[in-house]
């Protein structure tokens, strides 16, 4: 669980528990670890309702988890007949999971992936080229959830002998042995695991995005209201990739070849619905905000509403209607906030009939209105936003 950090004090953790004995392992480690470090775990069991008997095997999850001092909750989710129904499951299992985690005020969600689904997935993806052999980061960001696999590197044999040695049940999922399923199919036939190369395996791939987040960490400050402020002369590619896909929005970053270009000195540049600016009276280094033409149009302002893909609504004030990009209204509003011109034209704003109603951002707004929660499936660095200022 260190690798996959940093956590604060009396860290709270989530973990997705199918009932099996991967999730249940994982669980039952999760809430050991919490609470040593005077923190706590909430087993969050996902019923797909897709047998009849789920529902009784959800019940029998809780009782097992209520057994050993373990919290849960059980989701209920209602998916309807058609094509890629495992598909589907996982997706609405994902958003349940996170809504859930959310709910209860959870950043971290564990999921009980084992070495043995990593090689299955990249046996699936064989045939896609290198990129998909790189098989399940052990840390990805999705909007404000911050998703962990500690058990990538762990064969499942050992987590079911660390629960039959304690006598501590699971559930067997019959969907396991059902050949119409892809991964059934490819775990009959695991010799595929042996053409996958060894260099793309879980532990490369996590010490890689850790020296990414080490030298966020260390050279950037990511900021509440959608910029970030480097201090260094120049980033490798990776770490440029994740600043690129945050400030701009995007599910994916700019292509490696464009990020490159921006290598081995940083420099005034414009990409991928980001600027590059010289930070000039805010220090030595480089400012990157978001480009103020690629800002999406303005959306419903509802709570809940994403803008931009960067920035989620929590409280709508009365009055308003859309939510938005300040744009030229800057030029009025925010002169005296000491944050540059550029970056205040794309600050989300509350519209409502007569123009402008309120920034959050910016003094006198809601500040807690609207919070900075980039999307996106690729791993995000684990640093945190901090107050301008």
């Amino acid at each position: 669980m260190a690798a996959l950090g940093p956590f604060g004090a009396a860290p709270r953790v989530a973990v997705g528990v199918s009932g099996g004995a991967d999730s249940m392992a994982l669980t039952l480690l999760a809430a050991s670890w919490a609470r040593e470090r005077g923190g706590d775990c909430l087993g969050l069991i996902a019923d797909h309702g897709l047998r009849p008997e789920s529902a009784d095997e959800a019940s029998l999850t809780g009782r097992r988890l209520a057994a050993l001092g373990i919290g849960y909750r059980i989701l209920r989710l209602q998916l309807g007949p058609g094509p890629a129904l495992q598909a589907r499951a996982r997706d609405a299992r994902h958003a349940s999971l996170a809504a859930a985690a959310r709910g209860a005020g959870i950043v971290h969600l564990l999921l009980g992936h084992h070495a043995g689904d990593q090689d299955e997935l990249r046996a699936m993806r064989a045939a896609r080229g290198p990129r998909g052999l790189a098989g399940m980061a052990g840390f990805a960001a999705r909007d404000d959830i911050v998703i962990l696999r500690p058990l990538l590197g762990t064969d499942p044999a050992v987590l079911r002998e660390f629960l039959s040695g304690r006598g501590i049940g699971w559930v067997e999922d019959p969907s396991n042995a059902d050949a119409r399923f892809e991964r059934v199919r490819v775990r009959a036939t695991r010799r595929q695991a042996a053409l996958v190369p060894p260099s793309l395996d879980a532990d490369r791939r996590a010490a890689a995005e850790r020296d990414v987040a080490e030298t966020l960490a260390r050279d950037v400050s990511l900021r509440p209201e959608g910029w970030a402020i480097v201090r260094a002369a120049s980033l490798p590619v990776e770490a440029l990739a994740v600043l690129f896909r945050v400030l701009g929005g995007a599910a994916y970053p700019p292509a490696r070849a464009a990020l490159e270009r921006l290598t081995p000195a940083l420099r005034p540049a414009t990409l991928g619905g980001v600027r590059i600016m010289a930070a000039g009276r805010h220090g030595p280094g480089w400012l990157l905000v978001r480009e103020a033409a690629a800002c999406a149009p303005p959306v419903a302002a509802v709570r809940g509403a994403v803008w931009d893909g960067r920035f989620r609504v929590r409280d709508v004030p009365p009055g308003a209607r859309t939510i938005g990009a300040l744009g030229d209204s800057a030029a009025e509003i925010g002169r005296r906030s000491g944050l540059p011109a550029a970056l205040r034209r794309t600050l989300p704003a509350f519209f409502g009939g007569d123009g402008v109603l309120s920034v959050p951002h910016l003094a006198g707004g809601p500040a807690s209105a609207v919070v900075f929660a980039p999307q996106g499936p690729a791993a995000a660095a684990p640093f945190e936003p901090v107050p301008c200022g």
